[in-house]
């Protein structure tokens, strides 16, 4: 899939069944948006879900580290840590 880019955004060459062009140019139309709008809009929430995904997966892989901690001063060190990174977002 060749892309290209310039000053306004990169281009993204895909091919798909054209039936399939069809009947997403019917739904867009219907839906009075334009095809390529409702495109970056599935992008981006599929962008946000892996994100999301990571995101639990790694705090599910830092619970179980902290669950078999028997060091409760290391516990409360990352607690503390990780609330700092909180308030400065």
């Amino acid at each position: 899939m060749p892309a290209s880019s310039s000053s306004k955004g990169s281009t993204l060459n895909l091919r798909i069944d054209s039936s399939l062009k069809q009947d997403f140019t019917a739904a867009t139309k219907a839906q009075g948006r334009r095809s390529a709008e409702v495109i970056r809009s599935l992008m981006r929430r599929y962008v946000e879900e892996v994100r999301d995904r990571r995101f639990v997966s790694d705090a599910r892989r830092q619970s179980r580290l902290l669950a078999g901690s028997k060091d409760e001063a290391e516990v409360m060190r990352w607690i503390q840590d990780v609330s700092a990174f909180e308030s400065e977002r």
